[in-house]
């Protein structure tokens, strides 16, 4: 019975022993949450604009934000972006002023711009009688050399001609509109359509090479089928060319359609003009 009531009694000993125990333990436990609870709090806030760790999220969030915008919805790479400088990608079409020097390689030749007066050619002789301004004969015999390494077989018909020659090839080909039925000012009408006025052709400048596929020298719309006018069209930019009268831009030229016709008007016009899909009238901003 005593042995029962000790144990009792130490019993009631040690719950109020271990109660006082814990009261003191309490309340630093509570103070501990709360104190976590404000530091919690404090972390959720957003960050003042300007501090590191802000800039650093705003960039990275920016930078998704703008690969997302700019992922094209179809494949749209283009051969020339990806060898365009950037100042030339951002360039604008040349707006030249009357009166203004224009660079050698960009002077205009149309029905309407004629062969400048005091224009001086310094010919380099090529095979087959053939003539071009020395300035571009670099590039051409480069853009030649590709085209047979990638083993076509390109030839130059036609490239640098005199006033003479021009009224020659001018005059045959009224002739020919004229066998045909038609009146004198409608034969003179269509001549120029296919054979510039003596005056206003580029072959005049040294600039301008007519090429035609050795499987193929006729000079009408069959020749963009062959593989020869195929490669040059898709890469005559590389080396300054263009093609000079494209198809749906006759209305703009003054010229038909001629799958064979290129014009050197340096590296850099070429490559804009090839990327923008424009004649070289919208390139320097005179078309209409």
């Amino acid at each position: 019975m005593i042995s029962r009531e000790l144990s009792h009694h130490s019993r009631k000993v040690l719950r109020r022993n271990n109660r006082r125990t814990a009261a003191p333990i309490l309340p630093f436990f509570l103070l501990f949450i709360i104190l976590s609870l404000i530091f919690y709090g404090i972390a959720q806030l957003p960050l003042p604009e300007g501090s590191p760790s802000s800039r650093s999220q705003s960039s990275l969030t920016d930078t998704n934000l703008l690969k997302a915008a700019s992922q094209p919805s179809v494949p749209s790479a283009s051969p020339v972006a990806s060898q365009i400088s950037q100042s030339s990608q951002a360039a604008q079409p040349k707006s030249l002023s009357a009166g203004e020097d224009v660079p050698w390689n960009l002077v205009l030749v149309n029905p309407w711009n004629p062969v400048p007066e005091d224009l001086s050619v310094t010919l380099t002789h090529l095979k087959n009688n053939q003539a071009v301004d020395e300035r571009c004969y670099p590039d051409l015999q480069k853009m030649m050399d590709g085209c047979r390494a990638a083993g076509l077989s390109p030839r130059i018909c036609s490239s640098y001609r005199t006033m003479e020659k021009q009224q020659r090839l001018y005059q045959n080909q009224i002739q020919a509109m004229l066998n045909s039925g038609l009146s004198q000012k409608q034969a003179e009408a269509e001549a120029g359509k296919a054979v510039a006025v003596p005056g206003t052709s580029e072959h005049q400048l040294g600039l301008a090479v007519d090429i035609v596929d050795e499987q193929n020298q006729t000079l009408d719309e069959s020749q963009e089928e062959t593989a020869v006018q195929q490669w040059l069209m898709a890469h005559c930019w590389e080396y300054g060319f263009i093609l000079r009268y494209p198809t749906e831009k006759s209305h703009i030229t003054g010229i038909m359609y001629e799958p064979w016709h290129y014009r050197y008007v340096g590296r850099e016009a070429a490559a804009e003009i090839y990327e923008k899909d424009v004649c070289l009238e919208e390139y320097l901003g005179k078309a209409g």
